[in-house]
């Protein structure tokens, strides 16, 4: 079954590099939303045309997306769409925790506090919402984790490390938009405050250049966003999604001093 869901990008004047990108980050978007189904097949040349390029960089997005374990690529069959799973999730997040708190522990004592007080204070206002699952509420909370992410990537002064935490970021913003999507259809909100009070324990422990509790911040906050994660992939489950009582649990702890 060959897939060709959704509509091509406008065209325009892209360099080589950023059309295999918006190419591969149409295609991540469609399979984790489901639109392009598992088992589904990418042709190059029907993808080619729909976005308008050459079969190039095509083909580099599809090697993009099997890196990232989306679709398993075969001399025979081309590329097929893998089902991702929650075992996936679990499993990328593992990678990614390891990478986040290398990266926060070599960027302590690195950032400038003019710039971690920046984070804090757009932190705090989001922290004294009254209605934090306003839509640009949501959108405030994802530029500032890309912003906080980013900064402790590029701070951390290893360019491999950069480069891997580059190259793996738009999987992991894939999922957590789709999990914000998830939580918007079902108001948990809560995760929205949980969230906060994770990035401000990092922000925080940086400021006071504190590397072992920047470090510890950063673990828990990737494994509170692995829970969060799972719970937006799309298959069954084995039993209620414990997601909104734990977020409930961690909001109300940030808001006691006492995150988890």
């Amino acid at each position: 079954m060959s897939t060709t869901p959704g509509h091509s990008p406008p065209s325009a004047p892209w360099n080589h590099g950023a059309r295999r990108q918006a190419i591969a980050d149409s295609l991540l978007q469609e399979i984790l939303e489901g639109r392009i189904p598992p088992g589904g097949r990418l042709v190059t040349q029907v993808l080619a045309r729909r976005f308008g390029v050459s079969h190039t960089p095509v083909r580099e997005a599809l090697v993009m997306l099997a890196g990232m374990g989306l679709v398993d690529l075969s001399p025979n069959r081309g590329a097929v769409v893998r089902r991702v799973t929650s075992k996936d999730v679990r499993e990328i997040c593992q990678v990614r925790r390891a990478l986040e708190c290398e990266a926060v522990r070599r960027a302590c004592g690195r950032i400038e506090d003019e710039e971690l007080v920046g984070l804090q204070t757009q932190l705090q206002a989001l922290l004294d919402l009254v209605e934090p699952n306003l839509p640009w509420a949501i959108a405030l909370a994802q530029t500032i984790d890309s912003r906080l992410h980013d900064l402790i990537a590029h701070r951390s002064g290893n360019v491999l490390l950069v480069r891997e935490l580059t190259r793996l970021n738009h999987l992991f913003r894939a999922f957590r938009d789709l999990a914000w999507n998830h939580s918007r259809s079902r108001q948990h909100h809560h995760r929205l405050m949980a969230e906060a009070c994770e990035h401000m324990a990092i922000v925080e422990a940086l400021l006071a250049r504190d590397r072992s509790a920047a470090v510890r911040a950063m673990a828990r906050h990737i494994g509170s966003g692995m829970r969060y994660w799972c719970c937006a992939i799309s298959e069954p489950a084995p039993g209620p999604c414990r997601t909104r009582k734990q977020n409930r649990i961690n909001a109300q702890s940030c808001v006691e001093g006492k995150i988890q």
